[in-house]
């Protein structure tokens, strides 16, 4: 199935009017779909799972930024931490540590962004508020000493529901923490990216504070799990 192209035009366009960036999330799409997007301009592009992404990072251009939004588990961090841009689903202190040692190893300073549980469901990852007050105020030393890594933000995914209410409660919820939590910096922790919504949501997230949108079926069509 072609990428929309219609649609991405559109998107894009009322996206850079309100100053968000757009994560055009590619996971279980070719390689000749990325690179459709990638000439009408997108460099930023998301994938779920690190094999995926490996492959897809050594067969297309460089100054791709490649976000990982999926479940990301520490044994797997070192395979990515050579070139990613952003780490999305940051959810335990253990893991920020992880990619503290392996960007370390790399020589650089990895931008991370923390998962926080703001969907009913209980499938999703994540901190809830009182492990983010715990992260930052009980381990705030500890964490100024993970000199490899930048917080620069929260993301969150909302309920998969057809109850519009109950999303926007819970992006705006989300939003007062990234507001609370903006005001307490450090040297590696200073909140300025809000990554929330989808394709099905971004809208409503916009409304309510984001600033990434992370959205693929528009743009690449439904995806294929096979």
């Amino acid at each position: 199935m072609p990428i929309n192209k219609e649609a991405y035009t559109s998107i894009i366009g009322e996206l850079e009017k309100k100053r968000v960036r757009l994560v055009a999330v590619s996971k279980t799409k070719p390689v000749s779909d990325i690179l459709e997007l990638y000439n009408l301009g997108q460099r930023d592009f998301g994938e779920n799972y690190v094999q995926e992404l490996t492959e897809k990072y050594s067969r297309l251009p460089q100054d791709i930024r490649w976000h990982f939004i999926g479940h990301l588990q520490s044994n797997k961090v070192k395979s990515i931490a050579s070139f990613i841009h952003l780490i999305h689903a940051v959810d335990s202190f253990k893991l920020l540590k992880e990619i503290n040692k392996q960007a370390q190893k790399n020589n650089r300073v990895i931008d991370c962004l923390l998962q926080v549980h703001i969907a009913q469901e209980e499938t999703k990852f994540g901190f809830n508020e009182e492990e983010l007050d715990e992260l930052v105020h009980v381990h705030s030393k500890e964490l100024e000493e993970l000199k490899n890594i930048n917080v620069i933000g929260l993301m969150g995914m909302a309920s998969f529901s057809d109850d519009i209410n109950k999303v926007r409660n819970e992006f705006a919820y989300l939003q007062s923490l990234f507001t609370k939590y903006a005001l307490v910096p450090g040297p590696n922790f200073q909140l300025q990216t809000l990554s929330m919504g989808m394709s099905g949501d971004y809208k409503t997230a916009i409304e309510e504070g984001s600033t990434m949108v992370r959205i693929g079926s528009l743009l690449f069509g439904e995806r294929n799990y096979q």
